[in-house]
């Protein structure tokens, strides 16, 4: 089956920016975000700050996050 993109945009730095990630990645990082009490837009903000390398896209930094958070259970 396959998993369609889902979009959902946010407020980063002061900028709009939308993110297209499959849905089982956006539930990974909402129960990420709901671990740590705080929002998904929260969590987005922080990895996209703390991305060392900018030229990483953020969809890819929100993958590797969710996924890091998928092995750590």
């Amino acid at each position: 089956m396959p998993h369609h993109l889902v979009k959902r945009s946010f407020r980063l730095a002061g900028h709009a920016t939308s993110v297209a990630l499959e849905s089982p990645f956006w539930g990974e990082l909402e129960a990420l975000a709901g671990q740590q009490g705080r929002s998904l837009a929260a969590l987005v903000a922080e990895v996209d700050a703390a991305r060392s390398d900018q030229g990483l896209p953020l969809a890819s930094a929100l993958r590797l996050a969710a996924l890091a958070h998928a092995r750590g259970r």
